[in-house]
């Protein structure tokens, strides 16, 4: 195992004194693709998940947990797999570039965010940077940025897009999408934009506006920045991480992030709507409650900390960095705003440790998918730094009154291979127009599209009703 603090953690220090002892490039690479030799978790991963997490006592080593799920992609002909019955899965869309979000337009034509993270201005340099690519590589994130994004379209209805065109290209590192009347706005990861739309078009080559501009730069943690409207086209919100694990790389590099922050639509005028979320993703609209799917802190052990999915109150702090989950202090963390610590709201409900749950969507019901109603499906990108692994599918959240109300169900398993490898990796999760759910697979280059297996079955899976 190789202590990966120096870019995933706080323990720069330590970094510095073991590195010298490392002593020759071989051992790096081999100590890099050592996986699976940590102390395996010891607790069942159900127990982090739900209203009331199980919370164990933090297990903060020198050496943190790696455990890294090559990315291998799908053999021919394979797919995903469901527990359920009454559903199936076929691939939507194929050879894509590293797709990672999902948006449907109102005519029916999807748009895919093929996206990773920016790329420096200057070349990488140290061990720091070429450790981390050598990581992202090994999970399949290493490739540039295709920086665009492509419009797929199934006129004939048979579940599979006879059309790929590139609808926008030479952005910067996209991610969230939205359409406001004749306006489409895009989340680069340093600036929000926006281009005219007309229904029907396949590619936009008009000059983007920019409407207000993104924490981004040099230094860039999470470089994700979705996107979300409200129901009256008139305020947007912009999910974005904070820059470190926990603040390690100091105070400053955290202004205006770990924050969901409100836009207003006609000036670009901005606030933080909510704060102390370390990396929110996914965002859906449950009636007029805004809710978001956030990735906790690492290498506090194998079952801490919780990633979660809340609702996000106005001017609510959630915690990060100080406390994590409510009120449970990081005594990692120097404590700077104890009064902030005192009013940290407990999120509604876990999604297990270290998931990566990104993809986020509010369904009111209605979709037959084993008689579920009402709920949440997750995409969970699947864990780097816990054994055994963690995520690597997609979930479902049973709610009641606009509520969690239950236990996971299990939509898509079969991401991970015999051999403990990523044959995919969901992200997005997204309806279309007829009401099946798209999937974004980013290690699998492919969109999956999950619908009943009786196509006699009608439903409706829309969450903006």
């Amino acid at each position: 195992m190789f202590p990966l603090r120096t870019f995933f953690g706080p323990s720069l220090s330590n970094f510095k004194r073991f590195t010298p002892a490392i002593g020759s490039t071989a051992l790096i690479v081999s100590l890099i693709g050592l996986s699976g030799c940590s102390e395996s978790s010891k607790i069942d991963p159900a127990v982090t998940f739900g209203e009331e997490p199980t919370l164990v006592e933090p297990d903060s080593s020198l050496i943190p947990n790696v455990n890294i799920a090559s990315a291998v992609g799908w053999p021919e002909g394979e797919k995903p797999t469901t527990p359920l019955d009454s559903i199936q899965v076929n691939r939507f869309a194929t050879d894509l570039n590293h797709p990672r979000w999902l948006y449907t337009l109102p005519n029916g034509d999807v748009l895919v965010a093929e996206s990773n993270k920016p790329q420096k201005d200057q070349d990488d340099s140290g061990i720091k940077d070429w450790i981390a690519g050598k990581i992202m590589a090994k999970a399949g994130a290493g490739t540039p940025s295709a920086d665009r994004i492509t419009l797929l379209r199934d006129a004939d209805k048979d579940g599979v897009a006879e059309t790929k065109t590139i609808f926008l290209q030479n952005l910067h590192s996209p991610f969230g999408m939205t359409l406001i009347g004749n306006t489409l706005y895009i989340a680069n990861t340093d600036a929000v934009v926006s281009f005219p739309y007309q229904q029907g078009q396949t590619e936009i080559t008009a000059t983007a506006t920019e409407l207000v501009k993104l924490p981004g730069g040099e230094l860039n943690h999470h470089w994700t920045k979705n996107l979300i409207a409200n129901k009256e086209g008139t305020k947007l919100y912009a999910s974005i991480g904070s820059n470190s694990n926990i603040a390690e790389n100091g105070f400053e590099a955290e202004i205006g992030r770990a924050a969901i922050w409100e836009i207003d639509i006609a000036t670009g005028e901005h606030r933080v709507f909510a704060s102390g979320l370390r990396n929110p993703v996914g965002m859906t609209w449950v009636n007029d409650t805004l809710w978001t799917a956030v990735n906790e802190r690492d290498e506090l052990g194998n079952d801490l900390v919780p990633d979660y999915m809340t609702s996000v109150q106005e001017n609510g702090f959630y915690g990060w960095p100080y406390s994590y989950y409510g009120q449970n202090i990081d005594t990692r963390v120097e404590q700077r705003e104890p009064e902030l610590v005192e009013r940290a709201i407990k999120p509604d409900y876990a999604l297990g440790a270290h998931t990566a749950s990104l993809g986020l969507m509010y369904t009111r019901g209605g979709h037959a998918l084993n008689d579920i109603s009402e709920g949440m499906f997750i995409g969970q990108h699947g864990s780097w730094n816990r054994e055994p692994k963690a995520g690597y599918k997609v979930i479902f959240v049973p709610f009641k009154d606009q509520q969690p109300a239950g236990k996971p169900i299990d939509i898509l398993t079969g991401f991970l291979n015999q051999e403990d490898e990523a044959q995919g990796r969901p992200v997005g999760v997204e309806f279309d127009k007829s009401g099946n759910l798209l999937v974004a697979d980013d290690v699998g280059n492919i969109i999956w599209r999950v619908s009943p297996s009786d196509s006699n079955v009608t439903h409706n899976l829309s969450s903006n009703e």
